[in-house]
């Protein structure tokens, strides 16, 4: 999962997540019958005093590197051949962890300590043996063949539930401690009304449509009357987004499989059609938007 998981999305942080998605990592706090927080995946970095920056938004509704425009078909077709398509993946890898050693986040480094801990010992601890992954799971994600289902991936699996685990248990213990749970997020198999908020941080992007709105259906029954949802991600208008070079958005498109479904999506939109209102979308960072959503308080 992306707070404990390698880079380069974030620094290791400390975090009560409960739920990833769409097959999810969780973590629940043990402490009363009430849960003020339920967390899926990444890490928001708001500014002191609770004002929201301003950042600039480019001139269309979303990058011309996404959907059905020519540059997109072109780059589909690109990726679509399988030698360039491996030149492009060892491409995308190499730029990940340049740009995380360049924001002083030592990827090879903690890639090393990682593998070479006894970190495998607590995948049986975490890995529920019934989970059925859904399709889009399996598919290649960042550069990595196996994805997110493997040691070295990026984001929720077993794997990297068990990396967090890991690392937790290196740490002081915790006054409440934190319970990982491996589960899909779309059915959490937790209890109806039982949380105030529910949190996904770069976690809609690697998802089809079908699966956002499966995610949306499950934190509003989650979530307690008056309830929030806050999705943070990549935002369509996004300025430096919409003006990525071909290289740049040739090698993102080129490890995210759904990047197209996620832009072309209205999430505000599909909020409301799940039940939430109050949508409210701000541009978190000059990349990145947080879209936020209230439960009814009444049917």
């Amino acid at each position: 999962m992306a707070h404990y998981a390698l880079p380069p999305y974030s620094k290791l942080h400390d975090a009560t997540p409960l739920f990833l998605s769409p097959v999810f990592s969780s973590s629940a706090k043990a402490t009363n019958r009430r849960n003020p927080l339920v967390r899926m995946a990444g890490h928001v970095s708001t500014g002191g005093g609770g004002n929201v920056a301003s950042f600039e938004e480019g001139h269309l509704e979303r990058p011309r590197w996404t959907g059905e425009t020519p540059l997109s078909r072109l780059v589909g077709a690109l990726i679509s051949i399988k030698p360039l398509y491996s030149f492009m993946k060892l491409g995308a890898r190499r730029v990940l962890i340049s740009t995380a050693e360049k924001t002083n986040i030592p990827w090879r480094d903690m890639t090393k300590e990682i593998l070479e801990s006894e970190v495998y010992k607590e995948l049986e601890c975490v890995e529920n043996p019934a989970i059925v992954y859904p399709d889009y799971y399996l598919n290649p994600f960042h550069a990595y063949d196996e994805g997110n289902l493997s040691w070295l991936g990026l984001d929720l699996s077993p794997y990297f539930l068990a990396v967090a685990q890991y690392k937790d248990k290196r740490k002081a213990p915790r006054t409440n401690p934190i319970r990982w749970i491996h589960a899909n997020g779309e059915a959490t198999g937790l209890p109806s009304n039982s949380f105030d908020i529910v949190s996904l941080a770069y976690v809609l992007h690697e998802c089809p449509a079908r699966a956002i709105v499966g995610l949306l259906k499950e934190a509003l029954r989650l979530l307690r009357p008056g309830g929030t949802i806050a999705l943070t991600d990549n935002s369509p208008k996004s300025k430096i987004l919409q003006e990525l070079s071909p290289v740049l958005f040739t090698l993102m498109k080129s490890t995210e499989p759904f990047l197209d479904e996620y832009y072309m999506l209205d999430l505000e939109q599909a909020m409301r059609e799940a039940g939430f209102v109050t949508v409210c979308t701000n541009l978190t960072d000059p990349r990145h938007r947080t879209v936020t959503g209230t439960v009814p308080l009444s049917p």
